[in-house]
């Protein structure tokens, strides 16, 4: 099976440091910091790079599941909100929430939203983030 990497490095206190991370294949690149985590600061976090890859992961994991089913899917559009919110315990994610808008022809409604949803609970992301609760909101274009 197929092993995936990425790396990091964090330089200082949380407050005042920074650090960059990078994927093998050096398609993602980029630097963090407090700021760009906890704040509206420039440069990327950890949050942001979970959102990316469920977003992906969602969105072929659906287009998979809808082949399967005899539709080709034009497109599957796929954006991911997780929820970074401070608690009792600290920060955690609290939730995500998978915006999806796909183009399906020959697709109904009902058919598109139980695809989406087997979707949702099966892409390698969302089990490996099944601790977290994952809202869908799906909606079938045109």
């Amino acid at each position: 099976m197929a092993v995936r990497a990425a790396k990091a490095e964090w330089r200082g206190n949380l407050p005042k440091g920074n650090g960059t991370v990078e994927t093998e294949t050096g398609a993602v690149k980029g630097t963090y910091s407090f700021a760009s985590r906890f704040e509206e600061g420039a440069g990327t976090n950890p949050e942001e790079l979970i959102a990316a890859a469920h977003a992906g992961c969602f969105s072929m994991a659906f287009a998979n599941i809808l082949a399967k089913a005899g539709f080709e899917a034009e497109s599957i559009r796929t954006e991911a909100k997780v929820h970074l919110t401070k608690g009792p315990a600290g920060f955690g994610i609290s939730k995500i929430d998978l915006l999806c808008v796909g183009e399906v022809p020959g697709v109904d409604d009902a058919t598109f939203q139980k695809h989406a949803q087997e979707a949702k609970v099966g892409c390698p992301v969302s089990k490996a983030l099944a601790a977290t609760p994952i809202h869908l909101d799906a909606t079938l274009k045109g």
